[in-house]
């Protein structure tokens, strides 16, 4: 269906349209009018006319039926709404600042310019707790018109990048929007974003009565012109005036006006407010009417029906309520001032919301300067530097992971007294930032960088930088880093990158660094030499056709290729083998075995090339021939082959290098009639030309690994080049000794072989790159007038020792006089190297570089050396040995004392995560919850072709058929820790982070119970005496007690709980001490859970309800105890919803601790004199027997409702005394009648079914009355017979001839398993079925 739009170009609503149809997938088009000038007007397909912006708008969304875009319940499309008017009011005040006609400082523009900085306000805080506008979990209307309105803002350069910067969410949120396919459809996504119009520090200066350059927009369907020649002349003859805005939108100067917008305003939110509140008492009574004819209706399945009907009624109602709830406290909180403090005295929402509880907390903690260390104090410095991720990157699971734990150690070791400091910091990456800038400019401009030329290049890189580069930091925010963001650093800094030129010229004037003609990892799609990290492998196991950049058709690989080389004067031939045939024409030699008879005749002759004439001398290699391989004759291309390159070496042979820097053959006369083609070209043109000859010998499948380039995945060539390099061996050796001392530690220590393996086998590293983006090398190449020997930099006539170095021009200028004129009687010229260092190079300088290195600064010396790194083990060898290497080399210390190495993320199967198995998780859609719809989303517009996008799709479709749920940050964080017991990879399963988001719900409601007890900070039951304080030793049993608080007097529940406190402490501290951060969590999880929740909180209720004050009073102040101690131990894994509820709790008089993170973390030195051991062995046998009892009537078949008589079997006076002692609190734990404890068997009543604890004690339950023994023995038959068979078809399969051999051993492992579970199954039925039989008697 096509649809014509008209519209005035000045609104941005012809912008919008073409997005939302793009969007709808409906054909639009968007030209001039010379009518309703200011008004976008719509024209359907049955002629109807539909006038106004977000009418058309919403009759778009609507042409395909419910569209995605603009559906949902009634308060979400007024939420979508309410943002079409505001995106409104910001494209008014946004053209009346720019076309002011008095300049910047008249009235008028001050405020237009306020609506615009009121609006972005509101967009900020409203994106500080929801992903989207409108709908939390997918993208609406309102984001695409809100998006559009703030793309023609960019473009037009309103905002300059100071402002843009103090809006992360906003930006974060746009640069998601406008990389969706509707944008992409519509204007190609951001490239406003980046206009040059923009200032750099501040708002663009208004055009006065300049008229705006038209906007030109299409949805992708049809393109954005007249669709007349008539029109197109109108329009060109059209003066279109200045867009008037919305009557709504108008900010009069008359204050009468403003104030009854004002009072319009807060009378139209009341009356939505009152309209809410009536739909809740509407559903009340409703459900209240369900309920009433249900009862009426008496029984039958009519009445069941009707209750039903009722129950769901009222669940509906209380859901509404929770949801008018949420959305004042939503509202409530943006009104909170960035970085401000939220209101805790507030009463608690029925539920845990991680939107609302995670809301304002980390802005506050930043303006408050918690993270910031300090230089000046006596405290003992704990300091981390982030490993720095890319610039170009966005958050990742592996991000989430090393940073979650980063995050845990600073909190812990702050909140332990330690002057803790976290360095922020993001890498230039080289290689990955210019390709992304050159794929910009090609596509927005049709240009390249050498059309523009370095320093222009340069520039535009550093504008990307300052546009997007803080995206990843954003999210670090919203993983709760404690991060140090005064200290942040950029590798490209003006002080790092004075630490990069120092050190290279250090390390070159001590000989470290070199240069070397030698064979690099080379790209000929980036035309750059690239390190190992950058290169990935593709294994073969044969023949292949892979696609490779530049290429039309697949490339064969996994092909071993046979040919023969004649022999000087016609001896015959000599045949060989190679995976690479078109590199024979830069074949110097060829190599066999000394000792392999074959060739004996042959050693010291020569062999002809077909194709140049060139003699190529036959020799003896033991090192590298393997006589068993091929046809044990192995041709040596030195130029072009890394075991070639040694042999060249060895032998002293010619290295030809046949290749320019973009993959074709060069003009070497080695390569004659094949100049010019391209590699894979010619290794199609050299097998034929080869089969003329009658040279060629054949071809058979290969197994082998193709080195493929990570960036441009292009196929990696070795290729001979004159680089620049660092002796590593030295530094190697001194890590090595490091290690072994126990100077540095690596955890896992099982990480300590690779270590030395790889550093004991070190080879020289490359750390030239032809890039422009990095930090160019600090290396001048000298040319001496009249001197034949200059050669030229980086060809093959380059003099490698015309090369000095200067941390300056003049400094090199310096050298240069020194080294080559010293009489000053000959005119050199300096040509700086055109390459850029590594980025390894830079990043391996950042554990001092960020403190100033290599001044001495107050930093250095207070916080180098740092005190952990902690990454993941792939990059040990890239970035952690460097570090260590170059730290020790330069500062003569470890860069760090401890290296803790985490495991690699895979998904819940035990995969690599892959975009093409769909099986990538986003941090940020489990923090914030995602439809599956919206995963199906986010491979479309990749780099996926569409049966990758399809596989993708039915993997996402299988691993979250419902999406992800919202889990929240702690949540995610608790899970990925919890994690970390597995080594080398953590098989990451979504739905255990779901559970522990179920979980912060059990905290958030247990802290409701307490409060309703203990109350909370500032309306506290206890007086400020009776609270505990931080330290609370002197509380309980401390030299100087307190009266009411004397541990010793206090009940039993309190005293077990306080001792298991003590216990919790002490095992946190001691896993914490030795990050082993899987122990910490399940450790504080089970206090939470299965102690303070399960047994305490229950075991609280009948006191906290009685009339003894002081048995109150003591449960009050456990409560507080626990509660204080437990959140400040979860606090590290969980820094949001423990601020939240520890916040809420009452604080003793002269507490002015003003957070949690900085609250002392619980010492087992504080809590030693809780530990009860007595208590503990008497709560063991009551949990045993409540655990037993539970686990019976779970057996039986029985309800809660169902209150069995039991009887404790128990030759153990001490059992008898406490299952006694505590048999109220027992019953009430297992919802049992009534318990006994019995001496004698004789004793048990008949009709009991038995349960066997230990040698010791045997729990009788009473099962006539409880259950219907027929019915009961029935099920439990049938039941029987059921397993049996299962039993029985399990012993079949494994019975049958062949299944040791032929089955693997994971399945008869599997099925081991089931046959034993089974089995027991099967007793347990068997002994159920006595008992029945026993009660029938």
């Amino acid at each position: 269906m096509a649809t014509q739009i008209s519209a005035h170009t000045l609104d941005a609503n012809a912008l919008k349209v073409c997005v939302a149809a793009a969007a709808c997938n409906t054909e639009v088009s968007a030209q001039l009018s010379d009518k309703h000038a200011g008004e976008l007007t719509a024209t359907t397909a049955e002629g109807r006319v539909v006038r106004g912006g977000h009418a058309t708008l919403r009759y778009i969304a609507s042409i395909n039926g419910s569209s995605a875009v603009y559906s949902g319940e009634a308060l979400e499309k007024s939420q979508i709404d309410a943002w079409l008017d505001s995106s409104t009011r910001l494209d008014a005040a946004a053209q009346r600042w720019l076309f002011a006609k008095d300049g910047a400082d008249a009235p008028e523009a001050q405020a237009a310019k306020a609506c615009v900085e009121e609006s972005l306000a509101v967009l900020e805080k409203a994106l500080l707790l929801q992903t989207f506008l409108g709908n939390n979990h997918r993208m609406t209307l309102a984001d695409l018109a809100y998006a559009a309105s703030l793309h023609l803002l960019a473009r037009n350069g309103i905002l300059g990048a100071a402002e843009r910067s103090a809006y992360p969410c906003t930006f974060r949120w746009l640069d998601t929007v406008v990389h969706q396919s509707p944008f992409l459809q519509a204007v190609g996504g951001a490239s406003g974003l980046g206009s040059s119009k923009a200032s750099s520090t501040s708002w663009t200066i208004p055009k006065g009565g300049c008229k705006p350059a038209p906007v030109v927009a299409s949805s992708g369907a049809s393109p954005s012109a007249p669709s007349k020649a008539g029109d197109e002349s109108k329009a060109k003859k059209a003066a279109p005036p200045a867009a008037a805005p919305p009557a709504d939108s108008a900010l009069p100067d008359d204050p009468a006006a403003k104030a009854a917008a004002k009072k319009a305003r807060k009378e139209a939110e009341k009356a939505k407010k009152q309209a809410e509140f009536e739909a809740r008492q509407k559903a009340k009574e409703a459900a209240a009417k369900e309920k009433a004819a249900a009862n009426a209706a008496g029984g039958g399945n009519s009445s069941r029906a009707a209750k039903k009907a009722a129950m769901a009624a009222e669940k509906a109602a209380a859901a509404g309520e929770e949801a008018a709830a949420e959305k004042e406290e939503l509202d409530v909180l943006m009104a909170v001032p960035v970085g401000e403090r939220k209101d805790t005295t507030r009463p608690m929402l029925k539920g845990y919301n991680p939107n609302i509880v995670e809301a304002t907390w980390y802005s506050w903690w930043e303006k408050k300067g918690f993270f910031r260390g300090d230089n000046k104090t006596k405290r003992k410095p704990y300091v981390i530097v982030i490993p720095p991720p890319n610039v170009t990157g966005s958050l990742h699971l592996g991000h989430a992971l090393t940073n979650s734990i980063q995050d845990t150690v600073i909190r812990y070791k702050r909140m332990c007294g330690f002057e803790a400091l976290w360095i922020p910091g993001t890498d230039h990456a080289g290689i990955a930032t210019q390709t992304v800038v050159e794929k910009k400019l090609k596509k927005e401009r049709g240009q390249t960088r050498h059309d523009l030329g370095r320093e222009p290049f340069v520039k535009e890189v550093w504008k990307w930088k300052e546009e997007y580069g803080n995206r990843i930091t954003t999210q670090l925010r919203r993983l709760g880093s404690s991060l140090d963001w005064s200290r942040e650093a950029f590798t490209m800094d003006d002080k790092l990158s004075e630490a990069v030129k120092e050190a290279f010229v250090r390390m070159h004037d001590e000989g470290c660094i070199y240069r070397d003609n030698r064979l690099v990892n080379w790209s000929c799609t980036l035309k750059s030499a690239i390190s190992d990290i950058e290169v990935d492998y593709e294994e073969l196991t044969g023949r292949k056709m892979m696609p490779v950049p530049g290429y039309d058709k697949p490339v064969e690989f996994g092909v071993l290729t046979e040919f023969a080389y004649p022999l000087e004067g016609g001896a015959g031939e000599i045949v060989v083998a190679t995976t690479r045939p078109e590199t024979m024409l830069g074949d110097t030699a060829v190599a066999v075995h000394p000792e392999d008879p074959r060739y004996t005749h042959l050693h010291g002759k020569h062999a002809i090339h077909p194709f140049n004439g060139r003699k190529i001398p036959i020799i003896t290699d033991a090192e590298l021939v393997d006589m068993t391989f091929g046809t044990g004759a192995v041709k040596i291309t030195p130029a072009h082959d890394p075991n070639d390159f040694q042999t060249g070496k060895r032998h002293n042979l010619d290295f030809i290098n046949i290749y320019t820097d973009d993959g074709k053959l060069s003009s070497h006369p080695a390569n004659a009639e094949f100049k010019g083609q391209r590699r894979f070209e010619a290794r199609v043109s050299v097998v034929k030309a080869l089969e003329e000859k009658g040279l060629f010998r054949g071809k058979k499948d290969n197994a082998m690994k193709i080195p493929i380039c990570s960036r441009s995945k292009d196929v990696i060539e070795p290729l001979l080049k004159p680089q620049w390099w660092v002796s590593c061996k030295e530094m190697a050796d001194n890590a090595c000794k490091a290690v072994r001392s126990g100077e540095l530690e690596i955890l896992p220590k099982s990480f300590e072989t690779t270590w030395f393996r790889w550093l004991e086998n070190i080879r020289d590293w490359c750390i030239s790159r032809q890039l422009w983006w990095g930090h160019r090398i600090p290396a001048y190449y000298v040319s001496i007038e009249g001197d034949d020997n200059s050669g030229k930099p980086g060809a093959p006539s380059e003099n490698l020792e015309r090369w000095v170095c200067g941390r300056t021009p003049e400094d090199a200028e310096r050298r240069a006089q020194q080294k080559f004129n010293p009489r000053g009687d000959k005119k050199i010229t300096l040509v700086q190297d055109d390459d850029v260092l590594d980025t390894w190079f830079s990043s391996g300088l950042f554990p001092f570089s960020v403190f100033g290195w290599p001044n001495q600064t107050q930093d250095l010396e207070k916080f180098y050396p740092t005190a952990m790194l902690e990454t993941g083990h792939d990059i040990l060898f890239f970035w952690v040995a460097r570090m260590v290497m170059m730290g020790m080399k330069l500062t003569g210390k470890i860069p760090f004392k401890q290296i803790y190495l985490h495991a690699m993320v895979r998904d819940a199967h035990g995969r690599k995560m892959s975009k093409s198995l769909g099986n990538v998780v986003d941090p940020l859609h489990v923090i914030e919850g995602i439809s599956l719809e919206g995963l199906h989303e986010t491979l479309v517009g990749g780099n996926l072709d569409p049966k990758e996008v399809e596989k993708a799709q039915k993997g996402q479709t299988q691993d979250f058929p419902s999406g992800i749920p919202q889990c929240g940050t702690d949540a995610l964080r608790f899970g990925l820790a919890n994690y970390t017991a597995q080594a080398r990879d953590i098989n990451l399963d979504v739905n255990r982070v779901v559970s522990y988001r179920h979980w912060c719900n059990k905290l958030w409601n247990a802290l409701k119970f307490a409060i309703g007890h203990v109350g909370e900070k500032g309306r506290s039951n206890l007086t400020e005496a009776q609270v505990p304080s931080m330290s609370f030793a002197e509380y309980v049993g401390g030299s100087a007690p307190q009266p009411h608080f004397r541990l010793s007097s206090y009940p039993f529940y309190c005293r077990w709980i306080l001792s298991r406190l003590h216990a919790a402490v002490a095992e946190t501290n001691k896993c914490m001490e030795n990050y082993e951060f899987s122990g910490s969590t399940q450790v504080i999880y089970n206090f939470w859970q299965s102690e303070i929740c399960d047994v305490f909180i229950e075991a609280c209720k009948g006191p906290l309800a009685g009339d003894d004050d002081s048995v109150k009073l003591a449960y009050r102040i456990t409560l507080c105890i626990c509660l204080d101690v437990g959140l400040r131990l979860l606090h590290p894994f969980m820094p949001f919803v423990t601020e939240e509820l520890w916040q809420r709790l009452p604080k003793a008089k002269g507490n002015t601790c003003e957070s949690v993170m900085l609250a002392e973390y619980p010492q087992a030195s504080q809590t030693n004199f809780m530990h009860d051991g007595k208590v503990e062995e008497e709560m063991d046998i009551v949990m045993t027997a409540v655990r037993t009892i539970r686990a019976q009537k779970m057996s039986y078949g029985m309800t809660n409702k169902q209150k069995p008589e039991v009887y404790a079997l128990s030759d153990s006076s001490m059992h008898r005394d406490v299952i006694m002692r505590q048999a109220t609190d027992i019953c009430a734990l297992s919802a049992a009648g009534s318990i006994k404890s019995l001496a004698s068997p004789a004793e048990v009543p008949k009709g009991c079914g038995v349960s066997v604890v230990n040698e010791s004690l045997s729990m009788y339950m009473m099962l006539a009355g409880m259950v219907d023994p027929k019915a009961e023995l029935a099920k439990l038959e049938k039941k029987e017979a059921d397993r049996k068979a299962a039993l029985e078809k399990k012993m079949q399969a494994v019975n049958r001839a062949g299944y040791d051999t032929s089955v693997p051993d994971s399945v008869k492992e599997k099925n081991a398993a089931e046959i034993e579970s089974i089995t027991k199954e099967l007793a347990q039925i068997a002994a159920n079925i006595r008992d029945v039989r026993g009660a029938m008697i």
